[in-house]
């Protein structure tokens, strides 16, 4: 009866094996068209419009670029759950495309495969994201992804290429560098934090006062005296959107203090 038993759970286990194996062939042969077919049919007009005005895709605007069709990000989500056997092959025609959405979707497909890697995948797809960064170019798509790829995959790692990043030209860049530092404030270490946001106090774009005040916000989660300190050497220093973002948490009395005594 026992070895009965057995020959059946083998059998069951040989036969999900079997239909894992099956699934991944299919998903490798999904092809870009059927996934952008498939995002046409969860696009919204409607709130294609409203994302569009939301992320300043007008002219001159800084997301002039971008093109939104209208799927908001837990669908997208949900959407990357069946897709988590993507290739790196069909993961490139999706970030390389026009559609921010697209891209967003491999941001989120990547990062899946990320975390589910062994340590040569993950360098895999740490250097797949730096050659196509060029596309990680609106604040949606760096803000998703730069911690969980870049800065999980630095932490261990020499960092040394977030200065390259920190003094590039492409505010995107810029971005990718600050944001990617999260990963490291989550494990209790801001050094590299407080160096970026350092280099950013003359940093001219707005969207780098955001992220350099939020990225202080959460060092002052984790350590309020870290943030305070920092605060305290640079606020006369530090554009006005950033340490409102970094002060944002204080009691309303500290943080009049903060902006009116500068």
């Amino acid at each position: 009866m026992q070895r009965s038993q057995d020959g059946v759970l083998f059998l069951v286990l040989a036969l999900e094996c079997r239909l894992y194996s099956i699934k991944a062939v299919v998903l490798n042969m999904l092809s870009y068209a059927t996934i952008q077919a498939h995002l046409m049919t969860l696009a919204c007009p409607a709130q294609a419009v409203r994302t569009r005005s939301f992320f300043k895709t007008g002219k001159g605007e800084y997301a002039e670029h971008d093109v939104f069709i209208g799927i908001s990000v837990p669908r997208l989500r949900q959407y990357a759950k069946s897709l988590k056997l993507l290739p790196l092959t069909t993961l490139q025609e999706l970030i390389v495309s026009a559609i921010n959405e697209e891209r967003l979707l491999a941001l989120i497909v990547l990062i899946d495969q990320y975390r589910a890697a062994s340590e040569k995948t993950r360098e895999n797809i740490y250097l797949f994201y730096m050659q196509h960064r060029e596309q990680v170019n609106n604040w949606n798509l760096v803000d998703v992804s730069a911690a969980a790829i870049v800065g999980e995959y630095l932490w261990e790692k020499d960092k040394n290429i977030l200065l390259e990043l920190a003094h590039s030209p492409v505010m995107w860049d810029r971005r990718i560098a600050m944001v990617s530092t999260h990963a490291f404030i989550r494990k209790q270490n801001f050094e590299w934090t407080l160096r970026l946001a350092t280099i950013f106090l003359q940093d001219s774009h707005d969207l780098m006062h955001k992220a350099t005040g939020w990225s202080l916000r959460e060092v002052g989660k984790q350590n309020e005296a870290a943030l305070k300190a920092f605060l305290n050497r640079y606020k006369v220093r530090m554009p006005r959107t950033a340490l409102r973002y970094a002060i944002e948490r204080f009691p309303e009395k500290v943080r009049r203090d903060y902006l009116y005594t500068v």
